[in-house]
């Protein structure tokens, strides 16, 4: 397979379809704007926001059916270059909906289709044949998979030098971390049962990111904080950046503009503060647009000058 600095994996990818509405009304009907359709899914938001940076990856990604087609032509719309694995049962589809006069976001998400057996072995055939500085893997896993997939997939990858970032939670996150990877971004929330403590105020995220520094689970970990910004700690290293004030319409995509203006960043071997800083403007600025579209790059730009 053909050399990429960095490739995507979204094993549960969805297409997104987003739209407003006014008035939230049990039992009656309410009448929905057009909806927008996206390509969404972890892995695909962050090989859409490095696109939108100016640079270049390998999108792969899970599809079936009609809704897989459809993210198929989105993916292909964005000018990312894609690996398809196909697969027998439909892609997902979730839905966003905006409600005119409170402002108020509705999220439903749905879970993603069981993969069969010849699909998962396909997949893992390819992770055994990429070529890359970085792999991302990001999202939530399908029906039926169970971490030790996503770990086995950091083992391929790592025994080959692939640096690997990671950003899922629950199980998926809790195995690959005893493997260990390049760099992870938990909410201090996720960090908190990562250490196995209930909750963790912000004085003392420093200290449980760097235990998992020492046991050997990553070599940089950001603690995203949300609208308050964000902390990167590595073994000799901590950088906290907080972020911008922007008016906020939209939290869909946020997190994996972080992650993709982060792994563009560290493509541009830009400095782990410049890193944190990157991440923090473009999630920052996908809060700025509505629906499923991130962010937008000038928007990016204007943020990281406030942000000096």
């Amino acid at each position: 397979m053909k050399s990429h600095q960095i490739i995507t994996l979204t094993l549960n990818p969805s297409l997104d379809k987003s739209t407003h509405f006014t008035g939230l009304i049990p039992e009656q009907k309410i009448r929905c704007e057009k909806p927008h359709y996206d390509a969404g899914g972890g892995g695909i938001n962050v090989s859409k926001a490095i696109s939108k940076l100016g640079g270049n990856s390998l999108c792969i990604f899970t599809s079936g059916g009609s809704s897989g087609k459809m993210l198929e032509e989105l993916v292909q719309k964005d000018t990312i270059e894609s690996k398809v694995i196909p697969t027998q049962n439909w892609t997902r589809e979730n839905f966003i909906a905006f409600e005119n006069e409170t402002k108020a976001q509705y999220r439903f998400g749905f879970p993603g289709n069981e993969l069969m057996e010849d699909e998962k072995q396909s997949l893992i055939e390819i992770i055994k044949g990429i070529k890359s500085e970085y792999l991302v893997i990001s999202g939530s896993l399908n029906k039926g998979l169970t971490g030790e997939y996503y770990q086995k997939i950091v083992e391929i990858a790592t025994f080959s030098g692939i640096k690997v970032i990671v950003d899922t939670s629950g199980e998926g996150l809790q195995k690959v971390l005893e493997t260990g990877v390049y760099l992870i971004k938990p909410n201090i929330g996720e960090l908190a049962k990562l250490i196995g403590v209930t909750r963790l105020d912000v004085d003392e995220v420093t200290t449980a990111a760097k235990t998992l520094i020492e046991k050997g689970c990553a070599e940089i970990i950001v603690v995203s904080l949300g609208p308050e910004g964000g902390i990167l700690v590595t073994k000799d290293q901590t950088e906290y950046v907080k972020a911008p004030k922007a008016e906020k319409k939209s939290t869909v995509g946020a997190g994996d503009s972080m992650v993709g203006g982060m792994v563009w960043a560290l493509s541009q071997n830009k400095s782990l503060q410049e890193v944190i800083r990157w991440g923090i403007a473009c999630g920052t600025a996908a809060t700025m647009n509505e629906g499923t579209q991130l962010f937008k790059r000038e928007d990016v730009v204007k943020l990281l000058h406030e942000m000096s």
